[in-house]
């Protein structure tokens, strides 16, 4: 009777729902977000125009965003989660395909509006949104299982974009990708992400029942007002300017190193910085202690990738080693960047303000590393080694604003 009963379980949908995200992250954020490091370079060959202005675009692009993503749960509720995540896909290849074949800059601009406001249907708000009805206890383990995606997505997307390029052209590319991209999204909206727990009859971490929510760790901050609360203020702080740095050397560092090792190996190497992302955040997501000061975990993951801008910065151009050392070191973090401050935010703020704490962490980083892509142009045009100092520091202020906000 007991055997007979478990064989008729259905199996959690839940985990599904992660394999879905796990896809849709891959997408995301290597259409998104490791793609436009790779079309400014090739923008900026095909068409002469200045490195300044394609870092514009590629700041419009992360802007743009920055106004949708606070909104995503509302968009969420109106429209549904298929449908936002399905046009998401529509807006990121129409932009990706602009970025492609456009001959003026004000064509550019119009492209990274459409991309930059598609990708973030498939960015880290999108994730937290999607995992957050099917997980409560095991959330953690489930949101790093799904961000793996994101990861897996520079893997194979920075050295999957350079030889598409040069195999067939980047207009021809972005349509490949992006027809693609469309297909898989629209499947998944429809066969995965239309679900709830309450639509097959399931409840949140595959319970058979109902469970009494945990008490919260901390006292709620529910009844003021998030602006006036030192941790979410040095959160959200610590996360943009972890970002920033991050994205601004990001959006550079192809380029930097093509002089020295070429489009293929350059394209190869990004892909290996992801690779060191994988392996930084999984090895979180199995040593992490559950009463660890978590704050102090993503203090120690900034450093390492201080170490590693100060590997570039002290490599220049004459040591290859060194400067696949650097970009190892950089990437090790590049995971933990996005993933830990919402699980900081799920230790330090009870269930109901963690619904509101996330989106705006992931809006306010949003809008400030939407700026970096210039702002790293600009320290750029003066030499390549500043921007190594410039995110160096700029990640010691996150560091700052992490131990600042502790208990």
């Amino acid at each position: 009777m007991t055997f007979a009963s478990i064989s008729k379980t259905p199996r959690f949908f839940g985990w599904h729902v992660v394999a879905a995200t796990f896809v849709l992250a891959i997408f995301g954020w290597g259409v998104g977000f490791y793609g436009p490091p790779i079309y400014l370079q090739m923008v900026v060959q095909r068409t002469g125009w200045s490195l300044a202005l394609v870092s514009t675009a590629v700041t419009l692009h992360f802007l743009v965003g920055a106004a949708v993503v606070a909104n995503l749960p509302r968009l969420y509720r109106i429209y549904s989660v298929p449908l936002v995540t399905s046009i998401g896909s529509v807006l990121l290849a129409v932009g990706i395909v602009g970025w492609s074949a456009a001959y003026e800059p004000w064509h550019l601009f119009i492209a990274a509006l459409l991309s930059g406001t598609g990708w973030v249907a498939m960015g880290a708000a999108a994730v937290n949104a999607l995992i957050a009805p099917w997980f409560i206890l095991r959330r953690p383990a489930a949101l790093s299982m799904a961000y793996n995606g994101a990861s897996v997505g520079g893997v194979l997307f920075s050295p999957l974009w350079v030889m598409l390029i040069a195999s067939i052209g980047f207009a021809q590319a972005a349509c490949t990708v992006g027809i693609l991209m469309v297909v898989v999204v629209a499947a998944l909206s429809v066969l995965v992400f239309s679900k709830s727990p309450a639509g097959v009859g399931q409840f949140p971490d595959g319970a058979i029942a109902p469970e009494e929510t945990p008490a919260a760790p901390t006292a709620s901050s529910r009844r003021r007002s998030l602006w006036r609360d030192r941790r979410f203020v040095t959160l959200a702080l610590a996360m943009a300017a972890g970002l920033f740095a991050q994205i601004g050397l990001l959006a550079h560092m192809f380029s930097i190193i093509v002089p020295v090792f070429g489009s293929k190996s350059a394209g190869l190497i990004m892909g290996g910085a992801t690779v060191a992302a994988i392996a930084g955040r999984t090895g979180l997501g199995w040593f992490m202690p559950a009463n660890a000061d978590r704050r102090l975990i993503a203090s120690a993951s900034y450093g390492v990738q201080i170490i590693g801008s100060l590997t570039l910065l002290l490599s220049g151009r004459d040591y290859a080693t060194a400067i696949i050392v650097g970009v190892l070191l950089f990437g090790l973090g590049i995971g933990n960047a996005t993933s830990l401050p919402p699980l900081i935010a799920q230790v330090e703020f009870d269930k109901a303000d963690v619904s509101r704490v996330v989106p705006l962490i992931v809006a306010v980083s949003q809008a400030t590393y939407a700026l970096a892509p210039a702002a790293f142009g600009a320290v750029r045009s003066y030499s390549d080694v500043y921007i190594f100092i410039f995110a160096a520091i700029v990640q010691g202020g996150a560091v700052v604003a992490f131990l600042y906000g502790r208990r």
